[in-house]
């Protein structure tokens, strides 16, 4: 089978397009024939060396769509439709850059949809990361506010349409005004331009603050983010694009708003006892995206050759959604 592998962590002449053995299907694994993936910036980290050392030969990537091939614990049949996404891909195992992958039976679900593989690998990470963070952990209602700090990523896109959908007021952010209307049109209801400072801006429009947010720049901006919501209101952190979440001087009295819940999710949990994929929300959001309720996530489409090209793209900022590859 063809496959990208990393051998060494660097820049994205280390993703080489292989010939490589398919691989067998182990007990309580799913054997799936990929047929497109969405592309992830940790795929990025970890091609770079900022997700641990890699000391042998793996093949990126931590969602991907397509057929099941083999499935012995008879869960699935051959040919089935299916979506998977973490459960070790990429970290404990080799991960779905690949025409074949093998993922936990736990974290493969089987999805009935005529959306086009395209269309489909944009949804399983950055939907089952809002699942988690929205419902789990924020459980949002309808008619509640959302702010979403940074709303230009997919993670935020993905958001908004879904708090949309459920029927809540969506407030998101961009440093570029040129953003504005893409967020517009994907369903927030209030642009805000983000130049470190929102909290009285959002306020201005919510004087009592926001039920809740969703904070996806990460630790630079949580401060002013958490100023922004209203007393026994939530904020769930989900990204790390300003780095690690670690806070140098955290004063829980001072800044920490009293009575404002704060947590952090990590799509780790998928496929866990906590989170089975049988309770997500993704067959349902499939439909919706096929019936035209709700908007695509897709940026670009990209050949399993360009894979480099698409690397490159995302690192630079140059993808306002999500980048999928089609094998």
């Amino acid at each position: 089978m063809k496959a990208v592998i990393i051998t060494k962590p660097g820049g994205v002449d280390e993703l080489q397009l292989q010939d490589v053995e398919e691989p067998a299907t182990p007990d309580g694994y799913v054997k799936i024939r990929t047929k497109a993936f969405g592309l992830n910036r940790a795929e990025t980290y970890f091609r770079a060396g900022n997700m641990g050392e890699i000391t042998e030969p793996r093949i990126p990537g931590i969602e991907a769509v397509g057929e099941v091939v083999e499935d012995k614990s008879g869960k699935f049949r051959a040919g089935q439709k299916v979506i998977t996404a973490m459960g070790g891909l990429m970290l404990a195992r080799h991960g779905s850059y690949a025409e074949f992958v093998i993922a936990p039976v736990s974290n493969v679900l089987a999805v009935e949809t005529q959306l086009p593989w395209q269309e489909l690998a944009a949804l399983p990470e950055a939907y089952l990361t809002v699942w988690g963070a929205l419902d789990k952990i924020l459980a949002i209602q309808k008619k509640q506010s959302l702010l979403v700090r940074g709303g230009t990523t997919t993670l935020g896109l993905a958001a908004m349409t879904y708090a949309k959908a459920k029927g809540l007021k969506v407030v998101a952010t961009t440093r570029d005004v040129a953003n504005k209307e893409r967020l517009t049109s994907i369903g927030a209801d209030h642009v805000i331009i983000d130049d470190g400072n929102i909290a009285e801006k959002v306020r201005a429009i919510f004087p009592d603050g926001v039920d809740c947010a969703l904070e996806i720049v990460g630790i630079a901006t949580i401060k002013d983010t958490l100023n922004a919501i209203k007393p026994f209101g939530r904020l769930c952190v989900v990204g790390v694009l300003t780095g690690p979440p670690v806070f140098d001087n955290f004063n829980l009295m001072s800044d920490l708003p009293n009575t404002v819940q704060i947590s952090f999710f990590s799509s780790g949990l998928f496929g866990a006892p906590q989170m089975p994929l049988s309770e997500s929300p993704i067959q349902w959001i499939a439909d919706q995206v096929e019936n035209k309720k709700m908007p695509s996530l897709i940026s670009k489409v990209y050949a399993f050759d360009q894979i480099r090209e698409a690397h490159q793209t995302m690192e630079k900022n140059q993808i306002l959604g999500k980048a999928v590859i089609i094998i």
